[in-house]
């Protein structure tokens, strides 16, 4: 039944919600921990509202118990629905719940219900072939796992680079392919990790592929990229000169990256970040004429210190 790949999301994300309000419980039994030490060692003074504090924790305890359990049996109920209508009814209540992950599960599966009965099987032939690729279970992971679903973004760039550098990974243009389409996913962790899985695979290309054709349309899409995270890998291409080989008349032809060097160098121009200025006073010392006339030009049009908005006009 092809309803069955949605429900499982939906029961996945239920649990994962669960599990995240559970985390808050943990946290407050080690402030309960610390503050039973501090009431023995306080003076009388300062114990009164020591206890309070211990009165209002515990208190919270049992709100998130009572929350837990909550999402534990929404989790329970998805594959207790007695029929279409009962299911289509209970996945309609969890789109108004205040969990992002839980409405975009839920809507995935209405979407699947309301499918005509025909077009079930290939939907579900299309979600578990698509799961099975490598950029397939890399997206899944994001959906699902907790760590991927943190608020700390280093712990997706990290993933990120991961998987970019396992063998094949960063050359397979269906693998890359596969990560842009998520850069339109509705899940905002999702289209994070796309981000960063997507500037990996291109810094692969860009800095260790040796078709300097293939490097260059790399370094270019690059420069399409609208995150922050873009800067080091552009400062990274910019501050490498290279040799490679480019498809001549006659064959493989040696040449150099630097055409792909001007490109980074004149995106980080347009980023106008604090490093993107540093990276160009260190050019006007490069070996290429080209990149250090253009890095002090860019220093001259823009002498104040950048702070990561590009000015639309300077003073004369």
């Amino acid at each position: 039944m092809a309803i069955g790949v949605g429900l499982r999301q939906v029961q996945e994300a239920l649990d994962l919600k669960a599990s995240t309000v559970q985390r808050e419980f943990i946290e407050l039994s080690d402030e309960l921990d610390e503050l039973g030490r501090q009431i023995i060692e306080a003076p009388d003074e300062q114990k009164p509202e020591l206890r309070q504090r211990q009165k209002d924790l515990r208190a919270r305890q049992v709100e998130i118990a009572e929350e837990v359990n909550e999402w534990r049996t929404l989790a329970r109920r998805v594959t207790q629905q007695p029929g279409a209508d009962s299911l289509r009814s209970f996945l309609t209540e969890l789109l108004e719940l205040d969990d992002e992950r839980v409405q975009i599960a839920a809507k995935n599966s209405l979407h699947l219900l309301d499918l005509p009965p025909e077009e079930r099987p290939l939907m579900e032939e299309e979600v578990v072939e698509k799961a099975q690729t490598p950029a397939g279970r890399l997206l899944e992971r994001a959906r699902m796992e907790y760590d991927l679903r943190s608020s700390d973004p280093g712990i997706r760039q990290r993933e990120a680079v991961t998987f970019a550098n396992q063998a094949g990974i960063a050359t397979d243009d269906a693998v890359l392919e596969e990560i842009t389409v998520a850069l339109e996913d509705p899940d905002p962790l999702v289209r994070e990790l796309a981000v960063y899985t997507t500037i990996q695979i291109l810094r692969f290309r860009a800095m260790r592929v040796a078709d300097l054709n293939v490097a260059h349309d790399a370094v270019q899409q690059l420069a399409k990229v609208n995150d922050l995270a873009v800067v080091p890998v552009l400062i990274e291409v910019v501050e490498n000169p290279r040799t490679g080989y480019i498809e001549g008349p006659t064959g493989p032809e040696e040449s150099s990256n630097s055409r792909s060097r001007m490109v980074a160098l004149l995106r980080l121009v347009e980023w106008h970040t604090p490093e993107a200025q540093k990276t160009m006073r260190a050019m006007k010392f490069d070996q290429d004429p080209h990149i250090v006339k253009a890095a002090d030009r860019a220093l001259s049009l823009f002498p104040e210190p950048w702070n990561g908005t590009l000015p639309t006009s300077r003073s004369e």
